[in-house]
């Protein structure tokens, strides 16, 4: 059986997002082709999803957003990680592994 793309575990969009734009500005549909590539297609995140959790970010201080044109001059809204961004993306990933270590553990354990 094929794998298949499957939902995001809840909550961790946010986290993705904030680690894709770690390394660069994106525009939204990079973010999402980003994801899905380094994910080797198991997350693929809809538009749906991406543009509202674009906006709590932005509200929250953790990106800014701007318009720039793209490599093929076309004008697109790209994502800037700001420097509450980083210190959240620090903490949830921090958070992240000790629930995934914990999982592991649940897991592993002998029945």
């Amino acid at each position: 059986m094929a794998d298949k793309p499957s939902g995001l575990v809840q909550g961790t969009l946010d986290m993705l997002i904030l680690k894709t734009l770690e390394l660069e500005p994106m525009h939204g549909y990079g973010i999402a082709m980003r994801i899905e590539q380094i994910s080797k297609g198991v997350f693929q995140v809809n538009p749906g999803s991406l543009f509202p959790a674009f906006r709590r970010l932005e509200r929250a201080g953790w990106l800014k957003s701007e318009w720039r044109d793209t490599a093929n001059n076309r004008r697109a809204k790209y994502y800037v990680l700001q420097a509450l961004g980083r210190k959240q993306l620090k903490g949830e990933t921090r958070e992240w592994a000790r629930q995934a270590a914990a999982i592991a553990r649940i897991l592993e354990a002998e029945s």
